[in-house]
Formats: structure tokens, C-alpha cells, sequence
């Protein structure tokens, strides 16, 4: 089997000018769903209705006049940037001896890749949103953990998903805190970079507490064997306004959000797609 063959396909995509075009539209399009969902929140924390989610967002672009070519617009974009992320994991870099950077390969792969799979999630939801399906994702997350829970060891495994959603959350709180995602996008170093950088710290760490929240219901909906404990982002905000100050705690999550969907938009500019 020629092991060289998925490199050399990876290497000859990343090359496609129109692919780069694509990959870095996905980041736009990410933004646009960033915004919503922080603009969704914000209007729920304020005593108004809605899903604070990514399905939410993109059942409000179908409610548009000519939501449909927006919603198609984003399926495609987010499924190229998918497909650019998978090939970042397949390039990450050569095959090593060295532990330490064995280590370190892997996780740029195993990260890559993760990314690459909620990109190419959200980019298959909204072409079902597109064709007309009402999407919930918090009822999905709901039915899903119920199954889990149903099946011998699926409580492990619930439980080992939210630790891995956990975790995700902090290494976003981490990025944003000591602005490492800045290895990942070209800025200047003052002006409009600042205010760039200063927005992915706010989106960094909003959406990593969010992403932590998520972890802890689904870790929770393990230990109880209840799956209505478990949620996705929906939930997990809904968790927190049933807090003191609750309504406060969402809005600045929903403020966090825009920071974030805002960052991505430059992101789609300033981003590195170096070609292999």
C-alpha cells in the first residue's frame, strides 16, 4: 500500500487556490453562526425566547429572505474548511522516533482532526436545515446520552465524552488567556491587531467556559443515569440563568460569543493556510 499516496492528495488539495478561497470563506461562516448564537443569548437573557445553539442560529438564517443560499453558502464553506483541517492532520509533519515529538505530532493530528469533524458536523447541519429539516441539537444531545446510558458501559463513555468536552473547553479558556491562538493567524502587531487579538481573548475563554459547562451536565447526566441533565450549549446556558445573576452570567457568554464570531471573521483574512 503506498502509505505517500494521502500526503501527496493532501499536498495537491492544499495547493488549490479556489479550496484555499473555501477554507478560509469557513472561517466567515463560522463567525456569521458565532454571532447569532451570541445575539440569540443575549436576547434570552433579557426574558426573550430562543435555542442558544448552532441549530438555533442557523433555524434563524432559514427564517431569512433567502436564508437558503446563506444556509447553502455555510455548508459548503465549513465542509471545505473541514476538509482543509483533515488535511492539516494528514501534513502535521514527518513520522519521529523521538517520544517527546511523537507527542506533539499527535496531538496536532488528533486536534486537527477534531476541529475537522465539528466543522464538517455544522456544515452537514445546515445543508439539512437548508432542505427544510428542523434541526434540534439539544433534543439530539438528550436522545443520544439516553441511549448511551441504556447499553452496558455506555455511562463510561458518556462520561468520558464530557470529559473530553471539559477539556476542550479549558485548552479554548487556556488559548484565549494566553493568547496562543495568535500562532494560528497573521496580525499586525498594533492597530487593528490588537483589537483583533483582544477579541479572541474575550471569544477564547467565552466559549471554552461554555464548552466546560456542556462537559460538566453530560459528566453529571453519567453519575445520575438522567439524560434530561444532559444538553448541549442550549442547555448548558439555560443551566447557568437558572443561577443568580444568571441572566448576567448568559449575557456575558452571549458578549463572549459576538467577540468570538467576530475574531473568526478576520480570522477568514488574516489566517494561516500556509501550503505544504
Amino acid at each position: 500500500m503506498d502509505t505517500a499516496a494521502p500526503k501527496r492528495l493532501a499536498r495537491e488539495a492544499e495547493q488549490s487556490t479556489p479550496f484555499r478561497a473555501l477554507a478560509r470563506a469557513g472561517y466567515a461562516a463560522n463567525g456569521l453562526v458565532h454571532i447569532l448564537i451570541g445575539a440569540i443569548a443575549l436576547v434570552v437573557a433579557f426574558g426573550g425566547d430562543g435555542s442558544i445553539d448552532q441549530s438555533g442560529a442557523l433555524m434563524t438564517i432559514a427564517a431569512a429572505p433567502l436564508g437558503f443560499v446563506v444556509l447553502w453558502s455555510i455548508a459548503i464553506t465549513l465542509c471545505a474548511l473541514g476538509a482543509w483541517q483533515l488535511f492539516e492532520g494528514i501534513l502535521s509533519g514527518a513520522a519521529t522516533r523521538n517520544v517527546q515529538e511523537f507527542t506533539a505530532l499527535w496531538g496536532r493530528r488528533v486536534g486537527a482532526w477534531g476541529q475537522s469533524a465539528i466543522f464538517l458536523a455544522l456544515g452537514l447541519i445546515a445543508a439539512s436545515v437548508a432542505l427544510g429539516a428542523r434541526v434540534d441539537t439539544e433534543r439530539a444531545t438528550e436522545a443520544a446520552s439516553a441511549g448511551l446510558l441504556s447499553i452496558p458501559g455506555g455511562p463510561v463513555v458518556l462520561a468520558l465524552v464530557g470529559l473530553g468536552i471539559g477539556i476542550g473547553g479549558i485548552v479554548f479558556i487556556i488559548m484565549g488567556s494566553r493568547r496562543s491562538f495568535r500562532s494560528k493567524i497573521d496580525l499586525p502587531e498594533h492597530g487593528i491587531g490588537r483589537g483583533i487579538a483582544g477579541l479572541g481573548v474575550v471569544g477564547f475563554i467565552a466559549k471554552g467556559i461554555a464548552l466546560v459547562i456542556v462537559g460538566v451536565l453530560l459528566v453529571a447526566s453519567s453519575l445520575t443515569s438522567d439524560a434530561e441533565t444532559a444538553g448541549g450549549l442550549d442547555g448548558a446556558l439555560q443551566a447557568l440563568l437558572a443561577l443568580s445573576y444568571g441572566p448576567w452570567l448568559v449575557a456575558a457568554v452571549g458578549i463572549g460569543f459576538l467577540a468570538y464570531g467576530l475574531f473568526c471573521l478576520f480570522r477568514a483574512r488574516h489566517a494561516r493556510l500556509a501550503a505544504a
